[in-house]
Order: structure tokens, then sequence, then C-alpha cells
């Protein structure tokens, strides 16, 4: 087995994935490190400040503001009044909740790119996996090869689970680094505030708790390899069952970008939440946000996807060892 992991790995590094992946994450990363530090710049001298309380002050004031509008959905308007009352409790508490520094831009970028920018990445890998031994026509030499079909596709699978980890983390490592030579590598002892609990508009604070940021930055990229790896499995079982690598992408793509679009409409179609793409993003629920459909938590959206990986796992493994070849 340790073999067939090994040559799994020296095929994945052969396509140079890996480095393409690491290139795409760092010129994000200093496009997003750009914005912010602009953004902070041009809040700086509109409020003639750098006193982080008369920016939220700001912030809450604009949001009160939006409220004010009879235009707007009450999905919409419930997310901001939730969002309005966790801005509130900062202030009151003289908590910074954007402490300036490398750790609180790796959390907020972990915590945007949960839903669509991580999945897509581990798609480029996941994806062809298994169809591109189709596409190069060794699929043949491959299935006849005297080692059980499990194994072989037991290796690939750990070859997968490895590059999950290697992409989380170099996401995180990236942007860490990178972020830091502009806003400065501190902050990982700031306190974060977690455990609102929400119901409807209302903000229950009597579980609020704070932890420091490393900790908190570990549940969030605990979360995050959660997702990358259902995301993973998932696209694992499209390559073993569509010939084509393109075909089977193209699925993918089109599921997470529904999923990206069904979060900000479904709120009233109360089944979508046993949609995959509906729960990915669980770091929602410890940092306070509204889930996508009310009575949603971070248990059942856990659950959720672990159905999905686990049933995606049978079907490849079922798919693979009966594969007819010819």
């Amino acid at each position: 087995m340790n073999n067939l992991i090994q040559n799994e790995m020296m095929k994945l590094l052969a396509k140079k994935r890996l480095v393409i992946i690491g290139i795409i994450v760092g010129i994000l990363v200093l496009m997003f490190t750009y914005a912010q530090y602009k953004q902070a710049e041009e809040q700086k001298e509109k409020l003639g400040t750098t006193d982080w309380r008369a920016a939220l002050q700001q912030q809450i004031i604009d949001t009160q503001n939006r409220l004010s509008s009879n235009r707007m959905l009450d999905e919409w308007r419930e997310q901001l009044e939730v969002g309005l009352k966790q801005q509130q409790y900062y202030l009151d508490h003289d908590i910074n909740p954007s402490e300036p520094g490398a750790a609180t831009f790796t959390r907020m970028f972990l915590e945007n790119a949960i839903d669509l920018f991580i999945p897509l990445l581990i798609m480029i890998v996941a994806s062809d996996l298994v169809s591109s031994e189709n596409s190069q026509g060794t699929i043949k030499l491959l299935l006849t090869r005297p080692v059980k079909r499990w194994k072989i596709l037991m290796s690939k699978y750990i070859t997968l689970l490895l590059s999950v980890s290697i992409i989380v983390a170099m996401t995180a490592l990236l942007s860490y680094l990178l972020s830091g030579l502009v806003f400065g590598y501190q902050g990982w002892a700031a306190p974060v505030i977690t455990g609102f609990e929400l119901n409807g508009a209302d903000v229950d604070v009597s579980q609020v708790r704070l932890v420091e940021q490393w900790k908190f930055l570990l549940m969030d990229l605990g979360l995050v390899w959660l997702v990358a790896v259902v995301i993973g499995t998932l696209s694992f079982m499209l390559s073993v069952l569509v010939r084509s690598t393109p075909a089977g992408m193209g699925i993918m793509l089109a599921a997470l970008i529904s999923g990206a679009i069904l979060n900000n409409m479904v709120s009233s179609w109360e089944s979508a939440k046993y949609f995959f793409m509906v729960n990915l993003k669980l770091t929602t629920y410890i940092s306070g946000s509204a889930p996508p459909i009310e009575g949603m938590t971070l248990l059942s959206s856990v659950i959720t996807l672990l159905v999905w990986w686990l049933l995606a796992l049978l079907v490849s493994f079922a798919a693979f060892t009966r594969k007819d070849v010819y």
C-alpha cells in the first residue's frame, strides 16, 4: 500500500497541480491584502482617526441606515439585525472584532473561502485522480495489475486526503505570511467572541465567551479541512463514475455555484438543508452569523456533510471494484 501511495503522490507532483494551486492562492491573498489595506486607509481618512471604536460606530450607523429601507427582503433584514446586535455587543464590551494583524486576516480569509474558493482548489486535484487514467489510456494497465482494486482506489483516496491537508495548510500559511508583510504578524492572543445563539433576529448572549484567536483559528482550520474532505470525496466519486475529467469538473462546479446562490435564496425551502452545498459554511456557526435556513446548527450541518461523504465513498468503491475493462 505504501508503494501505491508513493506512486500516486509522484504522479500528482509530476502534474504540478499543487504548485499551480499555491500560485493561485498567493496571487489572491495579495489582492485581498491590498484591498483590505486600501479599505482601512479610506476608513482612516474618512473618520480622521485610527480608533477602531469610531470605525465600529460608523458601521453600526451604516447598518441602521440600511435597515431603515422598506425595500429590503425579510431574510436580509434579519441578517442585518443579527449583525447589528453583535456589533453593538463588541462595542459595549470594548472588544475589537477586527484586531489588525496577519492572524485576523488569515481567520477572515479562511471563513470567506470555505464554501467556494477552497472547494474549487480541492476540485482541481480530485476531479481527475481516476478519470485521467481513462483519458491517458492507463486504466487497463492499472486494473489488470496483480493488486486488489480496492487497494488501488484506497491509495488514490489517501493521496487525495494528503493533498487536501497540504492545500488547507498551504492556504493558511500563505495567508499569514503574505498578509503579515502589510499588517504585521501579531494578533495571536487577541480575543474573539463565540457562542452567539440565534433565534430568528434575536441574539442570545448568555453562552457568549471569549476565545484567544489562535484557538479560534484552529477551530476554523478544522472545519475548513472537514468541508475540503467532503468536497474532495464527492469530486473523487465523480472521477470514478464519469470517464471525462472536464465533465466531472463541470458537474461539481455547477453544484458549488448553485450552493452559493441557494444560500441567499433558500430560507423558506426547509428541505434544502439536506443539500451538501447549503451546509458548507460551517465557520458561520462559531462566528455567530445566521444560517441560510432557520433551525440549522453546526451539528446538523456536520452530520449532513458526513452522510454525503460516506455515500460518496461507498459509491466510489462499489463502482470502481465492479468496473469493466475494455
